[in-house]
């Protein structure tokens, strides 16, 4: 199977033969040639010593960076006639959390396929420190330094910088669902998933020091986090105003630093301990069991194997709409491949499809994308055989990942308290 849509990894398969091909290319930075920031490069600006050690020679570093690139970009939009607006990766700035110390730059070992758990590595997670997606980089990779990003999208673009080696981003939730907007910027991203993880999370209700419930009047955290108490906090006799913030430990660094002493916040037992504030109520998610569940992203992917448990994530569309949706799961089903989820997100550049004649005033349907996971290796032959069947009904389909599975064992009372 050829790899669709500039993809960076794909593979060849032989329907009925077990031979498959994998091959990687050279990931590009919005076709510029580009070096690393912690390069020892002093035509790019820095000094042979790297990025520097303080937080200025940091922040200093990033905007050079960045700098350079809308230079590059701006000389070649220059030179066709182009008109665009100059911008990294997609994006017209880079905004990124700063960080207090640096890890050593990274040398031709680190781009290697993805390295064992527990190698140092820069992994950059959305939030503050407290947040649960701190938790969650520290499980997929522990002893990482953990780069905080205010974004989502600060998070890919740091990996797809160089500025952190791996990112760790929620994608869905037991109670809340999917985070949609992490798959809209998996689409939009060239990132490769080479992991996953799932992490218990334990709810806990925080205020400052000496008040208590009957003083508040608010409730803030993100929305999933409210949306995942909503019960317990009628039951508490919290019928109050709740709003929603960027992230869980952000809530609570917010009521902390504005001295909010009629809003609470929904957050973990850490962003409590970190923030210096009270747990008025302890364990309030509507359900015990409550998981969200993580993916890792590199710029590179990882080879697939076949002796442990692997799932294998892939978005598609297809031109006549959702007509061949059952062509497609079919050809999972004939394989006794099992699938483990079914998103679909409006299709952005062809978001609506007219049926029949314009000027009738015919009915007009959504166009969607599919992003779907399925427990199988790349280098399992039925993934692949199943893929080529696949690509036969669809107009677009790209592989996001191959990577193995989480098989920790369940247990809820080793939350991230």
């Amino acid at each position: 199977m050829q790899c669709v849509g500039n993809q960076c990894i794909g593979y060849k398969s032989t329907i009925g033969t077990t031979s498959h091909n994998v091959f990687h290319r050279p990931a590009r930075l919005n076709q510029l040639n580009i070096q690393c920031a912690a390069a020892p490069a002093t035509a790019n600006g820095f000094a042979s010593g790297g990025v520097g050690k303080s937080r200025a020679d940091w922040q200093s570093s990033c905007a050079i960076l960045a700098s350079k690139v809308e230079s590059q970009q701006q000389n070649t939009d220059n030179s066709t006639g182009a008109d665009q607006i100059t911008v990294v990766n997609g994006h017209s700035s880079l905004d990124l959390v700063p960080i207090k110390k640096l890890p050593k730059p990274l040398t031709i070992a680190d781009l290697s396929p993805s390295p064992s758990h527990g190698s140092t590595l820069r992994v950059a997670y959305q939030g503050v420190p407290g947040a649960y997606s701190e938790a969650a980089a520290g499980k997929a990779y522990p002893n990482c330094d953990a780069i905080p990003c205010d974004q989502f999208e600060v998070a890919f673009q740091a990996v797809e910088l160089w500025i952190a080696d791996r990112a760790v981003l929620p994608v869905e939730n037991s109670l809340g669902g999917s985070i949609h907007r992490n798959y809209d910027l998996l689409l939009r991203h060239r990132l490769h998933i080479v992991g996953e993880v799932q992490l218990p999370v334990h709810h806990c209700l925080l205020a400052l020091p000496g008040v208590r419930k009957e003083f508040i009047n608010r409730v803030i955290s993100h929305p999933q986090a409210l949306a995942q108490c909503e019960l317990t906090l009628t039951k508490l006799g919290l019928t109050v105003t709740r709003e929603a913030v960027d992230d869980t430990a952000g809530a609570a660094e917010f009521v902390a630093a504005n001295d909010l002493r009629d809003t609470a916040a929904i957050a973990s037992a850490r962003a409590a301990e970190l923030y210096g504030l009270n747990i008025l109520a302890d364990g309030i998610q509507d359900d015990s069991s409550n998981v969200t569940r993580f993916v890792m992203l590199a710029r590179e992917p990882i080879i697939p194997r076949t002796d442990i448990p692997f799932k294998t994530s892939i978005v598609f569309a297809h031109e006549h709409g959702t007509s061949v949706l059952f062509k497609v799961l079919s050809a999972f089903a004939f394989r006794n491949i099992s699938l483990t989820k079914i998103e679909s997100r409006p299709h952005r550049n062809r978001p609506i499809r007219v049926v029949g004649d314009e000027n009738v005033g015919t009915a007009k349907h959504f166009e969607y994308l599919f992003y779907v996971d399925f427990e199988a290796s790349m280098a399992d032959v039925r993934a692949q055989n199943a893929l080529a069947e696949v690509q036969e009904y669809t107009s677009f389909l790209r592989v996001l990942g191959s990577y193995p599975m989480d098989m920790t064992p369940w247990s809820p009372s080793s939350s991230s308290k």
